[in-house]
């Protein structure tokens, strides 16, 4: 028998009443509404996350029949605790501690395990589901990284970064004094004011030895990819202006920014590489201060320079190959060979050939992660990126790429980004994976029917 339209109005409306009430206690829209930034954990959560750090720090000491504090923390069914654990994941050497964390991390999530990177996977699933962070979660995570790797006491403090994806590298921070950058250490050794070479000199370069190029007032130099492999960072001088060149070979990322007229009482950043990441994407530091920087968009996050808001000015990186740099630049400077260390590593074959090594969370499938592109934010803040295979060859058939008035042009073999009256914009090549995630909105060109 059919209900009446008035009958079938109040249904609705007494079910939407018991749903209203029923629902905040469903378990996924418990954790939503529970579990935001600032609710604080409860008191007994609270003691049992403390406890399961502690026995991270002092995992010699852990009798693997204490199981309270993890069966406290996967009862809690708060997602946020995730973070903690695989940090704690990150730096565990004993197997059935690893083990205990990943069972009570998947007991928190809804993360379904199908390789081998474990804690890949349920770090990326925290990112893409933006799962937030708990408070208190950055001392925990303070404790977690400073007791393995020391000289991060001073980085890990609050700032504008989000320590939820902040990774270690498995590498020591470069905390060596300025210009004393041939002194051996145990970390990526950045180089400070390195040696030179003319173009004649450089005979250990091919002329498909892929090289990114500056050129500034008409002074130009070479930094090749095999050196920036190695060094990852240079502090330079060039065209009469300071700069820092950071490399992030997770990212494929050769970037710029000048460090000289900096505002008044600020001295000039001597960058070095922290040794953390930032979803795969290198974290540079300020020798003077520990100031970390978000390498992608050359802004201190934290520190002192941080707090006085330092913005690095950029500046284009040319990637191309050593002859065509040398035929539009035969007066160039080169970094010399010995810069390189003897090492030759080839890191786009070998460590990336099968994808990000680190947590990135979700990609934009527009393009394969580990694909070519040059990246340009025009002056209106709107994100730009070129499939580079595709652009080049667009350019040498005398097409014109462009989107919305920007435009590439050749130069030195490789690409340089224009207004449509020709003035020059900022641009840098990159992963399409690292671009995309800094400049999530980026607009992209793939092929000249656009």
């Amino acid at each position: 028998m059919g209900n009446s339209p008035r009958r079938s109005s109040t249904i609705s409306a007494v079910c939407a009443i018991m749903l209203c009430f029923f629902l905040p206690h469903l378990p996924g829209h418990a954790a939503s509404e529970r579990h935001t930034a600032t609710t604080p954990l409860v008191e007994s959560v609270q003691t049992a996350m403390d406890q399961l750090v502690q026995h991270g720090l002092d995992q010699a000491a852990w009798d693997p029949s204490e199981g309270q504090p993890f069966e406290t923390v996967a009862r809690s069914a708060d997602p946020r605790l995730t973070w903690a654990i695989v940090d704690m994941m990150k730096f565990t050497w004993r197997p059935e501690f690893f083990e205990k964390l990943k069972q009570t991390a998947l007991k928190l999530t809804d993360v379904s395990l199908q390789g081998l990177k474990q804690r890949q996977e349920i770090a990326d699933h925290l990112i893409a589901q933006d799962v937030p962070a708990y408070p208190g979660y950055l001392g925990h995570k303070r404790s977690i990284y400073t007791n393995y790797i020391k000289g991060w006491e001073r980085m890990f403090v609050p700032g504008d970064l989000d320590w939820r994806l902040v990774d270690w590298g498995g590498v020591n921070a470069d905390d060596r004094a300025y210009n004393q950058t041939d002194t051996i250490c145990h970390c990526i050794p950045a180089v400070d004011n390195p040696t030179v070479q003319t173009a004649d000199q450089a005979t250990w370069l091919s002329d498909d030895a892929i090289i990114f190029g500056i050129e500034i007032d008409g002074e130009a130099r070479a930094y090749p990819l095999r050196i920036m492999e190695v060094r990852e960072l240079v502090n330079d001088t060039l065209g009469g202006r300071d700069l820092t060149l950071p490399y992030c070979s997770l990212c494929g990322a050769a970037q710029a920014y000048f460090t000289d007229r900096m505002p008044e009482g600020i001295r000039r950043p001597i960058m070095r590489t922290s040794g953390l990441l930032l979803r795969s994407n290198k974290i540079m530091f300020d020798i003077n201060t520990y100031s970390l920087f978000d390498t992608f968009f050359g802004r201190a996050v934290t520190g002192p320079l941080a707090q006085k808001a330092v913005q690095l000015q950029p500046v284009t990186v040319v990637t191309t190959n050593w002859a065509s740099w040398v035929a539009a630049h035969p007066h160039t400077t080169v970094l010399s060979e010995d810069l390189a260390l003897g090492r030759d590593y080839d890191l786009r074959n070998t460590r990336d050939a099968h994808g990000a090594i680190f947590p990135i969370g979700k990609t934009d499938d527009r393009l394969a992660t580990h694909e070519d592109v040059l990246g340009v934010v025009a002056p209106n803040g709107q994100a730009y990126a070129f499939h580079t295979g595709a652009a080049l060859a667009a350019l040498k058939s005398g097409q014109s790429p462009s989107l919305e008035g920007v435009r590439l042009k050749l130069t030195a073999g490789g690409l340089k980004a224009v207004t449509g009256a020709g003035a020059e914009l900022v641009s840098h090549q990159a992963y399409w994976f690292a671009w995309s995630q800094f400049h999530p909105k980026t607009q992209l060109w793939l092929h000249q029917s656009q």
